[in-house]
């Protein structure tokens, strides 16, 4: 194949860092997204930051933006980075411009996107991908990396030469499905850190959030085991024992789990961006999936129950909550 052409669906956060990354590396890229975000980087451009590299400025005449999935018709690789909710609209919108040999790529949160963008585009190759790292948008036309970290794929040649030549660490992994459940236990936290109104780094490094992360996590073991999920170890730590690592008194745990601060100042859950703005959150794909394969397995789930409330009244009335008050919100519902 020829220098690949990509198309972005979705260019919110992290639709605008793995774009404009492979925009920066010279790759022929269209961004596709909402009029408003469309309209800030026809008038900005985008730019990339991160606390490991110099930013990197892409003007907007170095970038190719639309409102439509028309502007992916000549696309090989789709990377759909759209939220849980708008996968199956996105899908059927992007289906009658998808060329018959384009590979449709998922950088989504969630268990079910890749299976989803399948029903709705048979015929087409359909990638489950994953970004472990978070990304965040600091300001208008801005983009910013927090954390360190390497994408991860089902095996692709050609998009892993691309996304490496563009700096993006890139894994090719056969056992996605078992990386999204790990990925599942650590996004766990963005429903925390978004009630926390904290940056990640203060709010992983104080006690009394962990222990509501490690709520959460215990819950969702009990359900991976019930159902007989093995998630992936991604990390040092293995996901059994992630949750007694975050239940350490901060001054062990910065000691033992170094890497999980290993985060800038700038870095927040994706959560948090959406509840500032006013968007609807990916609470449902997130705690509720957990709260969903519980109760399928007739088990409870109280602290992901409670969470996926708190975090509903936070979209229309937001509030932001100590850490020994989130515990103990938790603690009351089980």
């Amino acid at each position: 194949m020829s220098k690949p052409r990509f198309a972005v669906l979705g260019a919110g956060s992290i639709g605008c860092h793995l774009g404009g990354r492979l925009a920066a590396a010279g790759y022929e890229v269209a961004f596709i997204g909402r009029p408003a975000a469309m309209e800030v980087l026809r008038d900005r451009g985008l730019t990339l930051t991160g606390s490991a590299r110099e930013p990197i400025h892409l003007p907007p005449d170095r970038l190719t933006l639309a409102t439509s999935p028309e502007a992916a018709v000549d696309a090989d690789y789709v990377l759909v980075t759209v939220k849980t909710a708008g996968t199956e609209p996105a899908a059927a919108s992007l289906a009658p411009h998808l060329g018959p040999d384009a590979t449709v790529v998922s950088f989504q949160n969630g268990l079910h996107n890749p299976a989803t963008l399948r029903t709705a585009l048979p015929g087409h190759r359909v990638l489950a991908g994953m970004v472990p790292y978070n990304v965040v948008q600091s300001e208008p036309g801005t983009v910013h990396q927090g954390m360190p970290g390497r994408l991860m794929t089902e095996p692709d040649d050609t998009l892993h030469t691309a996304l490496r030549t563009a700096g993006l660490a890139a894994e090719a992994r056969t056992d996605m499905a078992e990386v999204q459940h790990a990925k599942l236990l650590m996004n766990l936290n963005n429903a925390i850190n978004a009630l926390s109104g904290l940056p990640l780094r203060d709010q992983l490094g104080q006690r009394a959030y962990r222990r509501c992360l490690a709520l959460c996590q215990r819950e969702a073991l009990a359900a991976y085991r019930a159902a007989g999920i093995t998630p992936a170890r991604l990390g040092p730590t293995a996901p059994g024992v992630t949750p007694y690592v975050l239940s350490l008194p901060d001054a062990l745990f910065r000691r033992v789990a170094a890497a999980a601060l290993r985060i800038d100042a700038h870095a927040r859950s994706s959560m948090w961006e959406d509840l500032q703005r006013g968007r609807p959150t990916e609470i449902d794909s997130l705690q509720g999936e957990i709260v969903t394969l519980a109760a399928a397995h007739g088990l409870p789930a109280p602290a992901n129950t409670r969470l996926t409330a708190l975090v509903r009244e936070a979209e229309s009335a937001p509030r932001t909550w100590t850490g020994p008050d989130l515990l103990a919100e938790l603690r009351a519902a089980r």
